[in-house]
């Protein structure tokens, strides 16, 4: 991609934007920097920046500087429906994401990760298995390090493994990785996509490029993924633990076994073995061993991995215990089929904190989900009203409200009893409250370490 010398724009400074901008400037682009917030507002977030030439364009809409850019470059959170994308399309100017661009510029291999729920702890899990083979290994993208931020130091014998959301693929263009994977897809971020079909086929871009000897993966557990191998243009590996497939990854017996499709199969432990608790763990370890091994990892690299990796921060994290009652921070529970998951790995009695940011869900599965573990609800945030509400139509009569975080964590643990357990999976996103999930998850471990150091 030809980059010294373009008038290239870059839109939203958010990290995976400074990390863009610099990129692009390091290369030789003539580079202008957009964002909605003031020069003041952003703060240290140009830090980055010092020491580059740029052109700013700070505390206003993109529109007027459209015309004067050979290429526009959008963070992953500025939507896709405002005027500037009109009038460059109109112009014939391209817009793309800067996954799209980290894509372009970088010198290695790639596999991608997708899906609605699990796509951290996959991705996690699948830099720890190409790492444990010997691999240089870039982890990237939805996870937390844009990919731009990471082109600069990768060599073409490396491995790339990105989380990709669905906001990343609404711009994406020539994207096409080696592997590909789609985990699970269910109803989430309706406020950005609108309907089902339309986030549907913001996931399937990340295979729609893939061609001859290219691997998409699939859970064939779920219909509404097992039927979208019907649109890929590559091969397609499924991954199962209810069924035997023919070309995949699934549990055979007593093992886990993997299938190249041409009729042999290669052992790689039992799902005991599995560090991580629970079934949609077990899904995201056959998901990432499928992934693995389609990129020719050595089994023994995969069976180790699995057997020692303990899951990422703020999923279904365990914090500690105070006076018999156990805290689990589930953070990155910020939709409903998410939270579910986590309700069902609670094997005690359980008080749910749950409330955020209204992504305009429907609450009613979640209630209808729950099991019997589930013993209390206590409810924060915009969506508080909404969830006692759906409670009230499912019978559900167990639940308070609180108008601080720290409030509700305070009452959780009030309520709970020993032997219990207290789970913060909120169903929602953080941002009625903070800055992301991780901010949330941080502040929720504070808060239960500031009770254990008052009952010492």
């Amino acid at each position: 991609m030809e980059i010294k010398g373009k008038h290239v724009m870059v839109i939203g400074l958010a990290r995976s934007g400074i990390a863009a901008a610099r990129l692009l400037a390091s290369l030789g682009a003539d580079v202008t920097i957009n964002d909605a917030k003031k020069e003041d507002a952003l703060g240290d977030a140009l830090k980055p920046l010092e020491g580059l030439m740029f052109r700013k364009e700070l505390g206003c809409a993109p529109d007027a500087f459209v015309q004067d850019q050979d290429l526009i470059v959008v963070s992953p959170g500025v939507p896709t429906e405002l005027p500037f994308m009109e009038k460059a399309r109109t112009l014939g100017i391209p817009v793309i994401a800067e996954a799209e661009l980290g894509y372009r510029l970088a010198p290695c291999p790639m596999v991608a990760i997708t899906g609605t729920n699990g796509k951290t702890t996959t991705t996690t899990l699948v830099g720890k298995i190409f790492e444990k083979a010997g691999y240089t290994t870039h982890v990237v993208g939805n996870i937390g390090l844009p990919i731009t931020e990471a082109v600069p130091r990768m060599k073409p014998e490396d491995v790339i493994v990105m989380e990709v959301s669905s906001f990343m693929m609404e711009t994406a263009d020539s994207f096409r990785p080696r592997v590909s994977a789609i985990l699970n897809i269910t109803e989430d971020h309706l406020n950005r996509h609108h309907t089902m079909e339309v986030y549907t086929d913001m996931k399937c871009r990340i295979f729609e490029n893939q061609r001859d000897d290219d691997v998409l993966v699939l859970n064939y557990d779920q219909e509404e993924t097992r039927v979208l191998a019907e649109r890929a243009k590559c091969r397609v590996l499924f991954f199962s633990h209810e069924a035997e497939v023919e070309a995949g990854v699934c549990v055979s017996g007593e093992h886990i076994v993997y299938r190249p499709g041409d009729g042999t199969e290669i052992k790689l432990g039992r799902p005991g073995e599995i560090r991580l608790p629970g079934k949609h763990n077990l899904e995201n370890a056959l998901a990432a061993t499928a992934m693995t091994m389609a990129m020719g990892v050595n089994p023994a690299a995969v069976r180790y991995t699995l057997a020692t990796f303990e899951g990422v921060e703020h999923r279904i994290e365990r914090v500690t215990t105070i006076s018999g009652v156990t805290f689990f921070n589930d953070s990155k529970g910020t939709n409903v089929d998410a939270a579910l998951r986590a309700v069902w790995s609670m094997e005690a009695p359980t008080v749910l904190i749950a409330g955020g940011y209204d992504k305009h869900t429907d609450f009613a599965p979640l209630y209808r989900g729950f099991t019997d573990q589930i013993r209390h609800v206590v409810l924060i945030g915009d969506t508080a009203k909404q969830l006692a509400e759906t409670a009230a139509a499912e019978g559900y009569t167990n639940i308070s409200r609180e108008g601080t975080f720290r409030d509700a964590v305070e009452a959780a643990y009030a309520i709970a009893k020993p032997g219990w357990n207290v789970l913060l999976s909120p169903a929602c996103a953080s941002f009625d409250m903070f800055k992301d999930y991780e901010e949330r998850g941080r502040v929720f471990k504070e808060i239960v370490h500031s009770l254990k150091e008052k009952e010492a």
